[in-house]
Formats: C-alpha cells, sequence, structure tokens
C-alpha cells in the first residue's frame, strides 16, 4: 500500500521510538565514547512532494568542494547557530539558504527522534511537506544538487541495505538505500529508516 501524508501524520504522533544514531549498528563505538561528549545542536528538514505518483523526498548532494561531507546525499539542514531562536528556526533557515525553500512553501508536521551522529552531533529531524510547485534554487557554494526520491521506495525495508568501511582498523556498519544513481547513507538513511520504524508500528496496529 502506497505511504499517504495521513499515514506520515499518524506515524508522527506515535509516542517516541528512542533515540537513533549512527552507532545503532556499531554498539561497541558508542559505548567506548563519553556520554554527552562533543555533541552539538542540529537540525535537518525532511521535505516531502506530494507527486502524481506518491510522496516523494527532497534530498540534496552537497558540493564536491566542500572540506567535510563532500559528495554526499543530505537533508537540508545543518548546526543550530547562536541567533536561531528554536532547532525547527534553524531547520528552516538552513533549507532556505541551501536550496531556496522559503518559510512560506513548507508546514511542517513534526519530529522524528533525535539522531546522533560519529562527527558529534545531536540532530533534530523535522518532517515537513513542501508545496509541489516550489522549485530549487541550490546554492552552489553547499549543494551541487537538488533531487526528490519516492518515499515508498525509501520505506521499504526490502530496499535497505547494511554496508560497511574499514577505518583505523576498525570495521564500522551503516545503513545505505542506493537508488537511480545515489547512494545514500550514514545519518541521511538512519533517519530515513526512523521513519521507516515509526510506520512499522502502524502496520503492525493495522492502521496501515
Amino acid at each position: 500500500m502506497p505511504v499517504t501524508l495521513a499515514h506520515i501524520q499518524t506515524a508522527l504522533a506515535l509516542p517516541p521510538l528512542g533515540e537513533r544514531s549512527d552507532f545503532d549498528l556499531n554498539p561497541e563505538v558508542k559505548a567506548a565514547q563519553m556520554p554527552g561528549v562533543g555533541q552539538r545542536p542540529a537540525a535537518v528538514l525532511c521535505g516531502l512532494v506530494e507527486r502524481a505518483g506518491g510522496l516523494h523526498v527532497v534530498l540534496t548532494m552537497r558540493a564536491a568542494h566542500l572540506d567535510q561531507h563532500a559528495g554526499q546525499i543530505a537533508f537540508p539542514g545543518g548546526k543550530i547557530d547562536r541567533h536561531d531562536p528554536s532547532p525547527l528556526a534553524a531547520a528552516l533557515r538552513e533549507a532556505n539558504e541551501e536550496i531556496g525553500l522559503g518559510h512560506d512553501r513548507v508546514e511542517v508536521i513534526g519530529t522524528l527522534d533525535e539522531y546522533q551522529t560519529s562527527t558529534g552531533f545531536r540532530v533534530t529531524p523535522f518532517v515537513g511537506v513542501i508545496d509541489p510547485r516550489w522549485r530549487p534554487l541550490p546554492d552552489p557554494n553547499e549543494v551541487e544538487e537538488v533531487f526528490e526520491t519516492p518515499l515508498d521506495f525509501l520505506m521499504d525495508p526490502a530496499n535497505r541495505v547494511r554496508h560497511h568501511h574499514d577505518r583505523w582498523g576498525t570495521r564500522r556498519y551503516y545503513y545505505a538505500m542506493p537508488w537511480g544513481g545515489y547512494y545514500i547513507w550514514g545519518a541521511t538513511a538512519g533517519m530515513l529508516k526512523g521513519l521507516s520504524d515509526r510506520l512499522a508500528v502502524l502496520a503492525e496496529q493495522g492502521a496501515l
């Protein structure tokens, strides 16, 4: 059954499922870290667009020249600055700066569980519905490309794989959702899994 906006709204209204992180597949790495150290607040926007074929998720490819995470797939968003009045304000500000998404073109409908990254960020992921008439204006200093991926593909566990990389003698596992030549992985894939898990709860309750 295709995932509808009503399903998403019901899923977001569920009680918290618990914090998610880059360490979900690497619990021994998280256990070795000191709790609360280096966790800088950040916020992102998981933007949904209703198209004729169903809901799509707006994603970005980070610019190739960036020092960190160059070329990776991400939600628009970033760290919360001191002048941001709230995490939501930060997510909307970043979305406007990165892809030209004005506040009047998105309706925020809820949040996912917080997500901790291995690079030291505690991310609040907001979910919003974007006006389908909006057209992206990516900032070339930060974003190389803006594209849309079918939500049904991303929510299907069959399309989620577990990959790994070896670094400094340690193997780290992560989720990935390869789609149409794009490699969606890491924190972005992990946060999308968080939404998929909420939809799975609805399915268990017979509401999906």
